[in-house]
């Protein structure tokens, strides 16, 4: 038996698109083809590649909002496929997901520490009300954020502490692994270079896995272990960080790195677009 904590297997996803009145019949995109990936527990796993290229269906399926066509999303060795009941409850407290717009997980109406709390009452995690208040506050200074703004709503946050509060929340459901959809994507260089180094020091005091999607290079450089790159859909290229980025093999690899500023993020001034 694997001892993989995710393992994508031969999954093609297909969407059916709305009928066009000008043809007979309906039309299908294949966005995720054939992809087979493996993720390790307390390790990243970076999903790279431009718009449209299948990256974030691949997520939705491994987080069981999209089913597959085809193949198998395993988690701890079972079918995502076959939870119900129990087994999902518990699925969908092992897995969270922090998105580009952190404002998608929190509640305007709530205080930072009632949003960070929810988890823990959710899944009945963390003990008293009184211990699960006291906890919501250490995750949010985990997250870099004071104890004075657990009081706050979140339209007192900026976007790189409504992000910082998002992964607080992510957190407090104690996961094995949290997707990470574009997290920094919406920030600006500073911003993005102290979040991606809370997430790496996270990860080490956590041992928490991430499945991490972007369409930028020079991020999945800095937080993954692994890299796929994914184009049309397809894993054209899979492999150690070092390795792909080192000696790219595929000719789209090939490319996207000739687009992109490749520099650690504190000497970054921006992205030098692809020509």
């Amino acid at each position: 038996m694997s001892s993989a904590l995710l393992e994508i297997q031969n999954v093609t996803v297909d969407i059916r698109l709305r009928r066009d009145r000008r043809r007979s019949g309906s039309s299908v995109l294949r966005a995720v083809d054939d992809a087979t990936l493996t993720l390790e527990a307390g390790r990243t796993l970076g999903i790279v590649g431009e718009s449209g290229s299948g990256k974030s269906t691949l997520a939705g399926t491994v987080v069981g909002t999209r089913r597959p066509t085809s193949g198998r999303v395993l988690f701890c060795g079972d079918d995502v496929t076959e939870f119900d009941g129990r087994s999902l409850k518990r699925f969908r407290r092992q897995v969270q997901v922090v998105f580009q717009d952190p404002s998608m997980a929190l509640d305007p109406r709530m205080t930072l520490e009632q949003i960070v709390s929810e988890p823990m009452v959710v899944h009945d995690l963390g003990g008293t009300r009184t211990q699960q208040r006291q906890h919501a506050v250490e995750l949010l200074r985990m997250c870099g954020l004071t104890a004075s703004m657990a009081a706050l709503n979140p339209h007192a946050l900026s976007g790189g502490q409504k992000q910082r509060a998002a992964l607080a929340r992510a957190l407090a459901a104690e996961p094995k692994l949290i997707i990470a959809d574009e997290p920094t994507s919406a920030l600006d260089v500073s911003v993005q270079s102290q979040m991606l180094a809370l997430l790496q020091q996270l990860q080490r005091e956590t041992g928490v896995a991430f499945l991490f999607i972007s369409h930028d290079l020079g991020v999945i450089r800095q937080v993954a272990h692994d890299v796929a790159v994914m184009s049309h859909g397809r894993i054209v290229e899979h492999g150690p960080t070092s390795e792909v980025f080192g000696a790219p093999r595929h000719t789209y690899t090939q490319l996207l790195m000739a687009s992109y500023d490749l520099r650690p993020r504190g000497n970054r001034t921006g992205l030098r677009a692809a020509t």
